[in-house]
């Protein structure tokens, strides 16, 4: 089947791989094997839809804009004296 990976998806971008269920547990926590090697979490770190995978990197895009942000606040603050 057809999947989109996000598990690298900020640094990375959406991985669009061919892709076989290895253990089905429920439907959340799927684990799939591809070219790219194992991914846990249907949902989290792969989607059977580019929809999904699209939202789902738009979301770890903004969370990591947001810690980045954190870092640059406190960055600014510090002082050497």
């Amino acid at each position: 089947m057809k999947v989109w990976i996000t598990k690298y998806a900020p640094p990375g971008g959406i991985i669009e791989s061919d892709a076989e269920v290895c253990i089905d547990t429920d439907v959340t926590s799927n684990m799939i094997s591809c070219d790219r090697g194992y991914f846990h979490g249907e949902g989290r770190e792969w989607h059977r839809t580019k929809e999904s995978a699209i939202d789902k990197a738009e979301e770890m895009r903004k969370k990591k804009i947001e810690t980045l942000k954190k870092q640059i606040e406190k960055l600014e603050k510090m002082e050497f004296k």
